[in-house]
């Protein structure tokens, strides 16, 4: 018989120490039938839509809310998804619901809750005839992973791979082996280790180690065990500041729940083994500019992880910028995200010139605007399809990318691509949308830490990762942690034994 099904998303990055609060207006929010358009997007709901058309589910679609990596969510989105989550329940239970599917990030953070996913989590199994229907679903490799979503789900699947290439795949893989549990009536056990880590995103790529050794040894464990569903390395998300901010492992098994156990305190201990390795500090923005002098071609990057948009930062900060035109850099390119500006500039024809003050309109740290006098050379409405469907990007919101109106304004020799929404530099169509082959750019300032790697490192030429002041910033020890266990590596020293 046909498994009905229940499918939801709730997935934001919450970064915490950014000023305000994110509100429902900023999230995309897909209700109902709605949610069957994103079919065949790539992104993690086209994965689970998928498998639901293989295997012949009954599909009870109920809401997706997504919204760019930002500040504390307002608890009214978390009360918008529950209410609708809820009622589609009630509603459906009277029919009978065989499972739960969700689309999860693992880092958001509420007004009044530091575990959405896991609060989540425990308002489902509170629900009269949902307490042990199988619940799956997919979360993000940086999700800081707690005891609830560990008892509340029966499976989750994290990314493994970092830029999130394989975003769709591993819900895929969720979604199967729901399909699984709700045939065999299996009912698994999920086990959680939590180092005391915290690793800044540029230590999270997984072509490197420490995760690079550790996605290597999961995997090893995986397939010599036929009972461990999943094996997740998870790398945390420092910049939400809560008590289980940072790395953790969890297995889950149909088997033995100690002999499980047994292997994630081991990628725990190795974890701990080389927390060192994790330490990725960056070069001062003067050192980066002097080694552009060696250069004779590009693209050369300038990496900029502490403002980082895949992060949560505002992508307004203008010290690249300012570097670029004090050093009369030629042939540059920057994109800075201000909405302001682009109003301002939006009923001036090609070829005016006007002065502005662009960027640092956040009012976060390291945010300073920065008084130019630019010539416009293009404006758009700001969309764009991806060049590469396994683009870190396709995880957040699928193929077709919506940056706002967007204006490209020229300053000496660099030209600036200014946005209206925040939009992480992870596909190369972005620059290519506005007119600019960004392979033809002498340099560029990119706004991320590890997620932009797949798309601009086949092009470049060297790439520089700058250390500056930022709410992203890769020295974990300039943050003002609150909420943070104590200890934990790097703000604290670890006492062998």
């Amino acid at each position: 018989m046909s498994k009905r099904v229940l499918v939801a998303g709730l997935f934001h990055e919450t970064n915490t120490f950014v000023q305000g609060v994110t509100p429902l207006e900023e999230f995309e929010v897909l209700r109902g039938e709605e949610l069957r358009d994103a079919a065949g997007d790539a992104s993690p709901l086209a994965g689970a839509l998928a498998v639901a058309r293989d295997k012949g589910w009954e599909l009870l679609p109920v809401i997706d809310m997504r919204a760019m990596p930002s500040a504390t969510v307002a608890d009214t989105v978390v009360d918008c998804f529950w209410t609708a989550f809820r009622e589609a329940a009630e509603r459906e239970l009277r029919h009978g619901i065989d499972g739960i599917f969700l689309v999860l990030h693992g880092s958001m953070v509420s007004e009044s809750q530091p575990d959405v996913e896991g609060a989540i989590l425990s308002l489902i199994r509170g629900l009269p005839g949902l307490s042990d229907v199988p619940l799956c679903g997919v979360v993000d490799l940086h999700a800081n992973f707690t005891a609830a979503m560990a008892r509340y789900s029966s499976c989750l699947v994290a990314y493994r791979e970092n830029p999130h290439t394989d975003a769709e795949a591993a819900a895929r893989d969720a979604a199967f082996l729901l399909d699984r549990l709700m045939r065999s009536g299996e009912r698994p056990t999920t086990v959680w280790e939590h180092p005391p880590l915290v690793w800044p995103p540029t230590a999270t790529g997984t072509a490197d180690d420490p995760m690079r050794a550790l996605e290597r040894r999961a995997r090893e464990i995986e397939a010599a065990d036929p009972q461990l569903l999943a094996v997740n390395v998870l790398a945390g998300f420092s910049f939400a500041d809560t008590p289980d901010t940072g790395v953790s492992f969890t297995a889950v098994t149909v088997g033995d729940p100690d002999l499980a156990r047994a292997h994630v305190q081991e990628l725990g201990s190795m974890a701990l083994s080389m927390r060192e390795v994790s330490d990725r500090a960056g070069i001062p923005l003067e050192e980066a500019m002097d080694c552009l002098r060696a250069h004779e071609r590009g693209p050369v990057l300038l990496v900029e992880p502490a403002d980082n948009i895949g992060g949560g930062a505002p992508g307004d900060l203008t010290n690249v910028l300012r570097a670029l035109i004090k050093s009369g850099v030629a042939n540059a390119g920057v994109i800075l995200n201000d909405p302001e500006t682009v109003a301002l500039l939006w009923d001036c024809p090609p070829g005016h010139s006007l002065h502005v003050m662009l960027g640092g309109k956040s009012g976060g740290v390291g945010a300073e605007p920065l008084g130019l006098d630019v010539e416009l050379i293009s404006k758009s409405e700001g969309r764009f399809t991806l060049e590469d469907s396994c683009s870190h990007l396709a995880s957040l919101f699928g193929r077709e990318i919506d940056m706002g109106p967007c204006t490209v304004v020229r300053h000496e020799g660099v030209r600036i691509l200014i946005t209206s929404r925040k939009t992480p530099p992870f596909d190369l169509g972005q620059w290519r949308s506005q007119g600019i082959n960004p392979e033809e750019l002498f340099v560029i300032g990119v706004k991320a830490a590890v997620a932009h790697r797949r798309a601009y490192d086949p092009i470049a030429a060297a790439s520089y990762t700058v250390d500056s002041p930022g709410p992203c910033a890769e020295d974990l020890r300039r943050l003002p942690y609150r909420r943070i266990r104590r200890p934990v590596y790097p703000l604290d020293e670890l006492v062998e034994g």
